[in-house]
């Protein structure tokens, strides 16, 4: 018996040199391997993020001013893509101050845009919505200015250089908004930076087409929006994790 279990002790042992030995193998700074789309880590969870999308239902998503999903938007190969003529989706819920991140990708000449603080008394999206350009800067005319570049917040604040992919390529982005101070990120660089209803923001849109919309980015929280723009674009990696901000008697 003695031998059975020194033979049994030493294969163990074995087995863990091995082990330990594959661990140690690996090239000096190898990245961990980033988990599957549409989906969120344990660390995440923990964190409080929530997924927008989990690559199969649309359930978290509704028309602009609708009850239900257009079906120009499906779920398809794990993303929300826009395929046909259609409007805006709208989350379910509100948001006033968060950490959005997703992914975006577009066909070549391809326009869309996520929009925040959307409110639904208006006839577009925009009309109330502040705009995350998302765009192939390269074949849409639009990307020959900065300000409606891909990561702009539209016609107000331009990124300092094009960090952006060519089309059909995934771009990652963000928006971080702490009460009137707002972020934009794309590909991990911030491409924007600028405080909600500062002499600066107000200025610029008195001086923008978007004075012409009275509720225009006045909201405090509101709806974050996807927007279709007669071209083919496609959202995964919808997640969202809401922050305490500044906080706000109604609107």
């Amino acid at each position: 018996m003695k031998k059975v279990k020194e033979v049994k002790t030493s294969r163990i042992c074995a087995a863990i040199v091995l082990a330990l030995a594959a661990v140690t193998s690996q090239p000096a700074g190898q990245q961990v391997q980033a988990p599957p789309p549409n989906t969120l880590t344990a660390a995440e969870t923990a964190a409080g993020w929530k997924l927008l999308f989990d690559g199969k239902t649309i359930d978290q998503w509704r028309g602009y001013q609708q009850k239900t999903v257009p079906r120009g938007w499906q779920a398809i190969d794990g993303a929300i893509t826009r395929v046909g003529g259609s409007t805006d989706l709208v989350s379910i819920e509100e948001y006033g101050s968060f950490d959005f991140r997703f992914d975006w990708m577009v066909e070549p000449g391809g326009n869309s845009g996520v929009m925040y603080h959307v409110l639904e008394t208006e006839e577009s999206t925009y009309h109330t919505g502040p705009e995350y350009q998302v765009l192939d800067n390269a074949r849409h005319s639009d990307g020959q200015s900065p300000f409606t570049s891909a990561g702009a917040c539209h016609s107000l604040y331009a990124p300092p250089k094009d960090v952006s992919r060519p089309a059909n390529n995934w771009n990652e982005s963000r928006i971080v908004i702490d009460g009137p101070k707002v972020e934009h990120w794309l590909n991990g660089v911030k491409v924007a930076s600028y405080e909600l209803w500062s002499a600066e923001w107000n200025a610029k849109v008195a001086a923008s087409k978007f004075n012409e919309w009275k509720k225009f980015g006045l909201a405090k929280r509101g709806r974050i929006a996807l927007q279709q723009h007669d071209s083919r674009v496609s959202y995964r990696n919808l997640k969202i994790k809401t922050t305490s901000g500044v906080v706000f008697d109604g609107r």
